[in-house]
């Protein structure tokens, strides 16, 4: 489970939110509630995680759905809506 830089564990209440892809490709992100950024890229995520706090960022795996909610289309698109 994450810990957060306190050292506090995040429960699986702490959710990744990946909003679909806009007219550009974009995706914004939310993490706990709160928008963390627009990521262009899969790897963007794990950098706004890292600056959000969360220890290890870089290996959370990005296909936990009980960590991870992908809204309308998965980790695979990032092609702009039309």
């Amino acid at each position: 489970m994450p810990e957060g830089r306190d050292g506090k564990r995040l429960g699986w209440s702490a959710k990744l939110i990946v909003c679909p892809p806009d007219d550009q490709g974009w995706r914004r992100v939310r993490y706990d509630g709160i928008a963390i950024g627009v990521a262009r890229h899969p790897a963007d995520i794990r950098v706004f995680l890292a600056a959000a706090g969360l220890e290890n960022a870089q290996d959370v795996d990005r296909t936990d759905p009980d960590f991870v909610e992908w809204r309308s289309a998965g980790p695979e698109s990032w092609e702009p809506s039309r």
